[in-house]
């Protein structure tokens, strides 16, 4: 008997919308994690880790700054900042501005701040990248400052081995005491990919769950759940936007064209921002992602930093922004 007859019209286009959304996740978050890491692989081998250090050092402000600025500048979701964060991990910059960036990358980035003006106006739009910069920019600092980089597991962070004996070098060594031979020359290219595809391979089984959470969450959650939970009228609605955007996968850039449709079903401004912080700034399948990166500490702190950002700038825009 055909599955189909036991499922309605409408779980039947949840399940198509769920897997289409699988196919167009898997194949973005994989083209973009290897293509990301593969050049911060490149930029590792031709920046010495000294030079990043400086740059991104937490010892003076203008780490934090170079951080945030980087965040900017860079166009990622939440899911595609993990190879930048293990690159700057692994170059031992500064803890404090690599949680600014992580923070700042997927809520301060050019495409958000272009599709935030025609949207919102210029107006909202520099209060959202005031607040989002500020908050990043204290949590980084205050994550340094109570040393939650103990909380990084550290063989995440090693380098594979490339010399005598290692697998990766291509030498060889005799058993009578002979030494080694000399390995084949590996071009700054391979090392590269290397390092990426080894990246990959042990972030593979997590970014699979990750988008299968990720899928049946955008398949399966209605679109008008978010204006019915967080109607003007309900006065927790900044915090549940905020916990509603958490776990989804949820781009801002898919949600900047839904802000006319909830203003006109009442929802406030400051749901709106909480929605957009949290689903910005973290997701479920980062969280997954993070997991393989951070202990739980870090990890809850982290998840607490976007909450407490996304509630504090919705009840902003609420209570003390005009707009």
């Amino acid at each position: 008997m055909s599955a189909d007859r036991f499922l309605t019209p409408d779980m039947q286009a949840m399940l198509a919308e769920s897997s289409l959304m699988f196919l167009q996740l898997f194949t973005e978050l994989t083209v973009l994690f290897l293509a990301i890491s593969f050049v911060v692989g490149l930029i590792n081998q031709k920046l010495p880790a000294e030079k990043i250090q400086r740059l991104l050092g937490a010892r003076s402000g203008r780490g934090y700054l170079t951080a945030a600025g980087l965040g900017a500048v860079t166009p990622f979701c939440s899911c595609s900042t993990i190879p930048m964060l293990v690159g700057l991990l692994k170059a031992r910059a500064g803890f404090g501005p690599t949680m600014t960036f992580l923070f700042t990358s997927p809520l301060l980035n050019p495409i958000v701040i272009a599709l935030f003006i025609p949207v919102l106006g210029l107006k909202v739009t520099l209060w959202y990248a005031g607040l989002a910069l500020t908050a990043s920019l204290l949590a980084g600092y205050l994550l340094q400052l109570f040393r939650f980089d103990r909380f990084i597991k550290a063989e995440m962070l090693e380098s594979q081995p490339s010399g005598c004996g290692s697998k990766s070098s291509g030498s060889s060594c005799s058993s009578d005491g002979g030494g080694c031979s000399t390995p084949a020359p590996v071009s700054v290219w391979q090392k590269a990919w290397a390092d990426s595809w080894s990246l990959f391979k042990s972030m593979f089984p997590y970014m699979v769950i990750a988008m299968l959470i990720g899928a049946f969450v955008h398949g399966f959650v209605p679109a008008d759940f978010f204006a019915e939970v967080a109607s003007a009228d309900n006065p927790a609605a900044v915090p549940v936007a905020a916990l509603i955007g958490i776990p989804l996968y949820m781009r801002v850039t898919a949600i900047m064209p839904l802000v006319g449709s909830f203003l006109a079903k009442g929802v406030s401004m400051g749901a709106i921002i909480a929605l957009v912080i949290g689903s910005g700034g973290a997701s479920l399948p980062e969280v997954i992602l993070l997991r393989r990166l951070f202990y739980w500490p870090l990890l809850a702190a982290f998840l607490a930093v976007i909450f407490s950002m996304a509630v504090i700038g919705g009840f902003a825009f609420d209570h003390i922004i005009v707009v």
